[in-house]
């Protein structure tokens, strides 16, 4: 093929594994022809809709067959796939549409008022909506005006292979990572970067064709996607796909699918052991569990190993696709409170005040170099510039340090990064959009811990002279404006905020009095 990005993986796949199941989802099940036949009438589908190399298509929507075949016919078409979250509001949604200039947004149905409301503004010029399968009640249910079934797509294209000329270092997918500065960055990841990351996981994780993943967490987060479901296909394992996450349903999943491989946050891990039916499941196929997002609880490890299960803790960001380090449950124990080693094709290091190699035990900042790390944002060359050190090393903003074997601690988070049930707030877009209430003179977001999240923002807030506002008040004032998860758990209303002498407050101070 002239394709020797990840479009070519189904059609290579075909060949070798043909008739085994590569994806389950819901009541379809799709062999590796099946899924490959699929994301060719796609791939055809969308050039007949002046889709070309470079142009992008976004997709919005659960876990399901059709956001596994937009991404491949994507890479078939040398397009660049963009995976929104569903979580977001419709302006948050809108933001990313405009600034990746998406021409295609290929939608669930349920998602439809979310995404008809997305659009406006827009470069799209075509939308696909994803109906339920046939056979079940809503599956009467017609497409809106404009809007085109998925489906029926399918069935009307051309089956036959696209193959364009893609190299390892063609843009194929954009992921939005929330900004510092209050918007979201395009983290722009190559076929190569992709690639690489899947190497660096087969090898580190000792995946097999034999494999079964079932895939809990959501496909548009890049340690689903490009850790989960991608190294499974590339090795011609079978990916079960939930849309929802159901402890119990989980649970009876593993057991009737066999599962080996599942991954996730401490949140969801957290959800299993507590169910009631935990200690009768049939967890005896499981044998790799991956956590990343943040440390797992000793109590739910604990556990997880009375059932003989051990986990493997990752670190990483969506800038590495999004693998830098791995700590096999092997050494969990040894090496506890550790991140662990770089992936098997990725360098990490740790960079002092200076810029230069910081001593075996010593804190800096965390620095990561590799074919799995992007050289780019979409159209943002100054925070690209910001990111890199040497040119080579990407800068994680990470603080951290290495023992004398190698093993990676990380100290601090990026900035001020709240991390709740494994998605990532940044508490300058929260700020910002607490600051339109005229009522507020000044605003800080700070991460507390909860019990179930981990962590859950809490919003600082001063008020301008003989204003009022409650905290129903300013909650409502974000709902619609920000995702769910990003708004505020609680509101603390004080008289001043303590500031630096440069006027810039003190988050540090404010943590120490209001995080617990």
């Amino acid at each position: 093929m002239d394709n020797n990005g990840v479009g070519s993986w189904l059609h290579r796949r075909r060949a070798k594994s043909g008739p085994k199941t590569a994806l389950v989802s819901g009541d379809r099940i799709l062999s590796y022809t099946e899924l490959a036949d699929r994301t060719d009438c796609l791939a055809n589908a969308l050039n007949e809709r002046g889709v070309v190399m470079g142009d992008r298509v976004a997709y919005l929507g659960e876990n399901h067959s059709s956001f596994v075949e937009t991404f491949f016919a994507c890479g078939l078409l040398g397009a660049i796939f963009v995976p929104l979250n569903t979580r977001l509001a419709a302006p948050e949604l809108q933001f990313q549409l405009q600034d990746s200039g998406a021409r295609v947004l290929i939608s669930a149905g349920a998602l439809e008022a979310v995404a008809a409301a997305s659009v406006e503004d827009t470069a799209v010029t075509h939308r696909l909506v994803v109906l339920p399968d046939a056979g079940t009640q809503a599956a009467a249910v017609k497409p809106p005006s404009g809007v085109e079934s998925y489906d029926e797509v399918l069935s009307a294209a051309a089956g036959t292979l696209l193959d364009v000329a893609v190299s390892l270092d063609d843009p194929a997918m954009i992921l939005y990572t929330s900004g510092t500065t209050g918007k979201p960055k395009g983290a722009l990841l190559t076929h190569g970067n992709i690639t690489w990351n899947c190497f660096n996981t087969v090898v580190d994780m000792d995946l097999s064709k034999n494999d079964v993943a079932l895939m809990i967490s959501p496909l548009f987060h890049v340690a689903s996607l490009d850790m989960g479901l991608l190294p499974m296909l590339l090795k011609g394992a079978t990916v079960v796909l939930e849309t929802k996450f159901d402890a119990g349903r989980v649970l009876k999943l593993i057991g009737q699918h066999k599962v080996t491989t599942l991954n996730g946050v401490p949140t969801t891990f957290q959800m299993l052991c507590d169910h009631p039916e935990w200690s009768t499941a049939d967890l005896t196929s499981l044998d790799k569990l991956t956590c990343g997002g943040s440390a797992v609880p000793q109590r739910v490890s604990d556990a997880y190993e009375e059932r003989g299960i051990g986990f493997t803790s990752c670190y990483g960001m969506t800038e590495t696709a999004p693998g830098a380090t791995m700590l096999p449950a092997s050494r969990s124990k040894e090496k506890a409170g550790s991140a662990g080693l770089p992936h098997f094709f990725t360098d990490v290091r740790i960079a002092d005040p200076m810029g230069g190699l910081a001593l075996p035990g010593a804190v800096g900042e965390i620095q990561i170099s590799g074919p799995n790390v992007i050289k780019e944002y979409w159209n943002r060359p100054e925070a690209t510039a910001d990111s890199y050190s040497d040119s080579l090393w990407f800068r994680s903003g990470d603080m951290g340090f290495k023992d004398d074997e190698g093993f990676l601690f990380v100290s601090d988070r990026i900035k001020d990064m709240i991390i709740s049930g494994g998605e990532n707030i940044y508490p300058a877009e929260v700020e910002a959009v607490i600051a339109e209430l005229p009522e507020v003179g000044s605003v800080a977001v700070i991460g507390v811990a909860d019990p179930k999240w981990g962590e859950v923002p809490r919003a600082i807030v001063t008020l301008l002279e003989g204003a009022s506002l409650t905290e129903e008040q300013l909650r409502s004032h974000l709902e619609g404006r920000l995702a769910r998860y990003k708004i505020p758990k609680s509101v603390v209303f004080v008289e001043e905020m303590p500031r630096t002498a440069s006027g810039k407050i003190r988050k540090v101070e404010l943590k120490k009095q209001f995080a617990s």
